[in-house]
């Protein structure tokens, strides 16, 4: 049976979506194209009229992925004035809702541990996501130069994703909890004050 351009669309835009959701709940190795294919009720050789591999499909996964969580971003800051945008941002990032949902979270905090070992297509997909996102915060941020900003914008994403990615990792709720307060105390301490 052969299908519109519209079906396919359709049904591509289904597969990355499912797919950036169970690649950053289960990492690149705890999920498979069978299984993806069959949660959407979707026959597995029809997988190889989207994608050539599956490293292809995880590197569009995160393209999506990144794009779904500067838009969340957007949002939260958006109806700030700007001196409160950059606080709303991180208060976001580190707060127990994202904590709790790896699968809708940000891909950085996810995957970045794994992402090192991954395919080239992949890593430049990690790369150009997490480059979007220093577009975005870098100007939320104090700083001379764009140069100081942007430097300031990786020290404090890399420093709240791994704050997140700890917090994800203990067992203990209050600990958790205690985890991303003092990492949203003093990244609003250092960047917005």
């Amino acid at each position: 049976m052969r299908y519109s351009k519209e079906h396919k669309q359709v049904t591509h835009e289904r597969l990355v979506e499912a797919a950036s959701q169970q690649f950053r709940a289960h990492g690149g190795d705890g999920i498979s194209i069978a299984d993806l294919m069959d949660e959407l009720q979707l026959t597995h050789g029809g997988f190889y009229r989207h994608f050539a591999s599956k490293d292809a499909l995880y590197a569009e996964a995160l393209a999506f992925s990144f794009a779904q969580k500067i838009a969340s971003m957007q949002e939260v800051a958006k109806a700030e004035e700007r001196p409160a945008q950059l606080k709303k941002v991180i208060d976001y990032y580190l707060s127990l809702e994202h904590c709790a949902n790896q699968a809708s979270g940000c891909p950085v905090a996810a995957l970045s541990a794994e992402i090192a070992r991954q395919p080239a297509i992949v890593r430049a997909a990690f790369d150009k996501g997490l480059r979007g996102y220093m577009v975005q915060i870098a100007p939320l941020l104090p700083g001379a130069t764009e140069t100081e900003r942007q430097h300031n914008a990786l020290a404090l994403f890399s420093g709240m994703a791994g704050a997140l990615c700890v917090a994800r990792a203990v067992a203990d709720p209050i600990l958790q909890a205690e985890i991303l307060e003092a990492a949203r105390a003093l990244y609003t301490q250092v960047y917005c004050s």
